[in-house]
């Protein structure tokens, strides 16, 4: 699995205040608040108890801090070769060992805490996290980087949806914009990177596509999600519904036009179209089973 240490005095001389801290920063605490926090939103608008929801969100904040920590360790080397300051293993703060116990033991208390809310949303929840798992150890650097992203976020409606009394399965149109938010989210976070990407050798979907293309693609999924969501459910969408359908619309064509001077602008309007789709799956949330 690689437990490469890069010896430094900095390490050495490190105090285990500077350690968690550099394991705190290891996790990607960003993308791990975001989707806990979505996750613990949905939960709460689908009408799982206090509980159950502390229960999902527990099991969900630790399968995102294997994912992260996962990463960060595997991609040492590459990143301590490449020189990319900022992470906590190439500037000397923690050990690679370090990170990866972090995130095997965030692994062992994620599987108990996913199946005491049921089997099935255990089982939903855990292929997601497998999923992921198996993006940082192998398929980011193929065509097929975009399946786990898209496992990964479907898991996480259907987890919350199968927590729920009676364990009823996820509506359709919950899952399939969930697959069509994470298809997004995996362009919009590598869309920054792809040429540093590119000069160490890291081949997937979007870095295939090359940052062009991949601007280029990447309102389509968050679109898509929003009309989903928007029109999935049965009943009429209402006002809002096709509301905000049109200003995510409108949101990504102006971001791609604006894109093709500014990457910044198309990245900055995926953003704010996956913002109305949070949105439109908050509001949702009480028909998602």
């Amino acid at each position: 699995m690689g437990t490469y240490e890069e010896p430094t005095a900095r390490r050495a001389a490190t105090s285990w205040t500077d350690r968690v801290g550099g394991l705190a920063r290891a996790c990607h605490p960003g993308p791990v608040v975001a989707v806990t926090a979505l996750t613990a939103a949905l939960a709460v608008t689908a009408g799982q108890g206090v509980a159950r929801c502390a229960l999902t969100t527990a099991a969900v904040v630790t399968g995102q801090l294997s994912i992260g920590w996962c990463n960060d360790a595997f991609d040492a080397r590459r990143d301590i070769a490449a020189g990319r300051r900022g992470k906590p293993v190439v500037d000397g703060t923690v050990g690679v060992t370090q990170v990866w116990v972090a995130a095997y033991a965030a692994l062992a208390l994620c599987v108990p805490l996913s199946f005491g809310c049921g089997l099935r949303a255990g089982v939903a929840h855990l292929a997601g996290v497998a999923a992921a798992w198996a993006y940082d150890l192998r398929l980011k650097a193929t065509m097929w980087s975009w399946v786990p992203y898209a496992v990964g976020f479907a898991a996480l409606p259907a987890f919350v949806a199968l927590g729920l009394p009676g364990q009823p399965w996820p509506a359709w149109w919950l899952v399939t914009a969930g697959a069509l938010l994470g298809v997004g989210a995996h362009l919009g976070d590598v869309l920054p990177d792809i040429r540093g990407d590119l000069a160490t050798g890291v081949r997937g979907w979007p870095q295939r596509l090359g940052p062009d293309g991949a601007r280029l693609l990447l309102p389509v999924p968050l679109v898509a999600a929003s009309a989903v969501l928007a029109l999935g459910p049965a009943g009429p969408s209402g006002r809002w519904g096709v509301a905000a359908l049109a200003v995510a619309g409108l949101v990504a064509v102006a971001g791609t036009a604006l894109g093709r001077r500014r990457e910044r602008a198309a990245f900055a309007a995926a953003v704010a179209v996956a913002v109305v789709d949070v949105a439109l799956l908050l509001l949702r949330g009480t028909g998602i089973a």
